[in-house]
C-alpha cells in the first residue's frame, strides 16, 4: 500500500506500508537500522528492539528515493493490530532520522501513520505507549494520556489514547 508524497527539505518523502513478509531483506535491514541507531544508540538505551510483534503489524515507511532509485529511510511506524499490544489499534516504534528532522517529518509521519490504520481497520480508537517527553508532539495528533507515567528500558513513558 503506497501513501501520499511529502516534500521534506526540498525531496520527496513517499509513503509506503508493508506487511512484514512484504519486507525485502534490504528493507528491513534499513528499518533495523534506524530503529537501532535512534532507540539504542542516540538514547542511549539497551533494549531488545525486535520483540517478537513485528511479524503481526503493517510497517509505515518514510522514504526518500535518489536520482540512482536508491530508498533512503527517513521516518517509520508500526501499526499493531488490536488485540496485539494492546486491546486497542495502536502506532509503535515511531522513529526519524536524526538528519531528517526540523522540517516537520514526525508530524507528517503521525499524519500518514493514522490515517493508514483508520483506511486498514477503519475509524476507532488507538492507544500508545510514548516517551513521556513526547506527550505534546502526541497530543496534536488527538492522543491524550489516561496513565501515569511509568518506567520502560530506563524512559519514562505514558499510555495514550485517541478516541
Amino acid at each position: 500500500m503506497t501513501g501520499t508524497t511529502v516534500f521534506h527539505h526540498g525531496a520527496a518523502l513517499q509513503w509506503r506500508c508493508l506487511p512484514f513478509h512484504a519486507l525485502s531483506a534490504e528493507t528491513l535491514y534499513r528499518l533495523l537500522r534506524l530503529r537501532s541507531e535512534v532507540f539504542v544508540v542516540e538514547q542511549a538505551c539497551v533494549f531488545l528492539d525486535m520483540d517478537g510483534l513485528d511479524a503481526q503489524c503493517l510497517h509505515v515507511l518514510g522514504e526518500v528515493v535518489d536520482q540512482d532509485g536508491t530508498p533512503h529511510l527517513h521516518a517509520s511506524t508500526r501499526l499493531v493490530p488490536p488485540g496485539v499490544a494492546f486491546a486497542e489499534a495502536s502506532i509503535g516504534r515511531v522513529v526519524t532520522a536524526p538528519a531528517a528532522r526540523g522540517g516537520g517529518i514526525g508530524h507528517a509521519l503521525m499524519a500518514e501513520s493514522v490515517r493508514l490504520l483508520e483506511q486498514l481497520w477503519g475509524p476507532q480508537p488507538i492507544r500508545i505507549g510514548a516517551q513521556a517527553h513526547l506527550e505534546r508532539f502526541y497530543n496534536r495528533h488527538g492522543f491524550v494520556s489516561d496513565d501515569k507515567p511509568y518506567i520502560e528500558d530506563g524512559i519514562p513513558h505514558l499510555e495514550m489514547i485517541r478516541r
